[in-house]
């Protein structure tokens, strides 16, 4: 009996050295046992005021955040757990928002570093941040492990999510300068709580926890990495607790939309290649776009005309703007008075009555009253039918009924001259899918030199809540991309990176792209 409880009890013991062994504590900075600094970061953080006590700093502007540098105790812990987290698989994740690498979730890792780190965040330090917002944080874990490569990029966003309290990133990164890229950029933001511009830029630094309130106006974006060689690596999640109220979501005014021109065929003459004016080839180019909802027509302006215009936009002093918000797009518009009149006469094509009735023609759409209706269909099939009956004394078919006197809508539409560089990009927004319609998309790229799939800036098509991604259109010189999208479709320009600015232009390392961008409405 002696034995077997001895050998039992050795049973026991090994086996809790085999738990012991699962998770490492993590001591946390000696900060956060102070009474004095707990009381002083909870008043400031209440009267959105600074506070600093040796490694830890707190300030409300543009919203507050506090940074812990030496957030570990232990070099040897920190250096396991960046050990472990590297060892971990990583899935590449893009889409409008960001490029980077993501672990899988960590709530239920078991190696030890990992562990240790996480019963300290979502132990001790939740219930320390809890004291200080005077908020009971939810014991949720939410936690995973990114990398940031050369070129990845995580853009303008607020991070509001249902839960989500506080957000929290800490780094274990080599010696990184603000050169480097890969900064934690803060925005200001306007009246209607919309991001501005980046008014602090955190560098990251190795064992450093940054926290953040999450709330309507925590706009920040990690700026696109530029080092080629080093690794930003960091652990990141987020506090649960009571949301913060939110205001009325800001709602842009559309768009003003015209109606075409009144020019006539004499344009299409002067300016387009004569394949794309002959009727056997328009009606070809129909069928293929009526069977995929998208075409693209290559040299489509005449040479001298595209080599006239491309020239234009890289000589001309044209009055560029700068489009946002951040948190929905980045890129220039430029003004239509500062159009030099090649330009101008190009815009004036793509508005004039006889483009509308070119695009009816190349799609099948009514843009124009000339082009046939649905009801001017389905009186053709009713006419076919009603010849087959006859001739075979059939009585089975019923013709259509859908004849009503309805006015038929004025076909519109809207457009921007546009030029794209290094960082800029749209992304999709909460608001789009409420208001999308059906549409026709015209790009007509008119200069994008050496231009490369890795650099970015394609135009991609998405279904609404869905990741599939349906459709690429990436930017090629006198090429007209057409694109017919229902309700159901959203768009999005992908991030210009760096590679995109790396090869030199003549004098200029600046890399453009110049495109119209044209919606049409039925």
């Amino acid at each position: 009996m002696n034995c077997k409880r001895q050998r039992d009890d050795s049973e026991n013991a090994e086996k809790g050295k085999k738990l012991k062994k699962r998770e490492e504590r993590a001591e946390l900075s000696p900060l956060l046992e102070d009474e004095d600094v707990k009381r002083g970061v909870k008043e400031a953080w209440s009267q959105r005021a600074q506070y600093s006590h040796g490694g830890l700093e707190l300030d409300c502007h543009p919203f507050p955040h506090c940074i812990i540098r030496n957030f570990i105790q232990s070099d040897s812990f920190t250096e396991n757990l960046q050990r472990e987290l590297l060892d971990l698989n990583f899935h590449e994740k893009s889409n409008d928002l960001y490029k980077f690498n993501q672990s899988d979730d960590l709530k239920k890792r078991k190696e030890p570093h990992i562990t240790g780190l996480r019963a300290g965040l979502f132990g001790r330090f939740r219930s320390w941040l809890g004291e200080v917002l005077g908020i009971e944080l939810e014991p949720t874990v939410d936690i995973s492990c990114a990398k940031y490569q050369y070129t990845d990029v995580l853009l303008c966003h607020d991070d509001e999510l249902e839960g989500r309290r506080v957000a929290f990133i800490l780094y274990l990164v080599p010696p990184w300068e603000s050169s480097d890229g890969g900064t934690l950029d803060l925005f200001s933001t306007d009246d209607h709580f919309q991001p501005h511009s980046v008014v602090k830029s955190l560098v990251p630094s190795w064992n450093t926890l940054v926290l953040f309130e999450v709330s309507p106006i925590s706009f920040h974006q990690v700026a696109e990495v530029l080092s080629e060689d080093k690794c930003r690596l960091s652990l990141s999640g987020w506090f649960h607790g009571p949301s913060l109220e939110r205001p009325p979501r800001h709602i842009e005014p559309p768009f003003p939309r015209s109606p075409h021109l009144p020019r006539d065929e004499t344009l299409l003459l002067e300016w387009l290649n004569p394949l794309y004016l002959d009727v056997d080839y328009q009606s070809q180019v129909q069928q293929e776009f009526e069977d995929s909802s998208e075409i693209q027509l290559k040299n489509f302006l005449k040479e001298e005309k595209f080599k006239e215009v491309s020239e234009a936009l890289r000589s001309t002093d044209f009055q560029w703007t700068k489009q946002g918000p951040p948190n929905r797009r980045c890129y220039e518009v430029a003004s239509l008075e500062s159009f030099p009149q090649c330009v101008s006469a190009c815009w004036e094509l793509l508005c004039s009555e006889a483009f509308f009735l070119l695009l009816s023609n190349f799609t099948g759409l009514r843009l124009h009253y000339l082009s046939p209706s649905d009801e001017d269909r389905e009186e053709e099939k009713d006419q076919e039918y009603e010849e087959e009956r006859e001739a075979t004394g059939s009585s089975g078919y019923t013709p259509s009924a859908n004849k009503n006197n309805k006015e038929p809508s004025t076909p519109v539409c809207v457009g921007e001259l546009r030029r794209w560089a290094h960082g800029d990009y749209t992304l999709l927004h909460d608001g789009d899918s409420s208001r999308a319609e059906y549409a026709l998309d015209l790009l007509l790229t008119l200069s994008c030199p050496d231009w490369q799939t890795e650099f970015g800036g394609f135009t991609s098509y998405v279904a609404n809540e869905e990741d599939e991604e349906l459709l690429m259109v990436y930017p090629e010189e006198n090429s007209l991309a057409l694109v017919y999208r229902d309700k159901e479709t959203l768009k999005f320009v992908k991030h210009i990176n760096h590679r995109s600015s790396t090869l030199p232009i003549g004098d200029s390392c600046r890399r453009a792209v110049y495109d119209f961008s044209f919606v049409y409405y039925e």
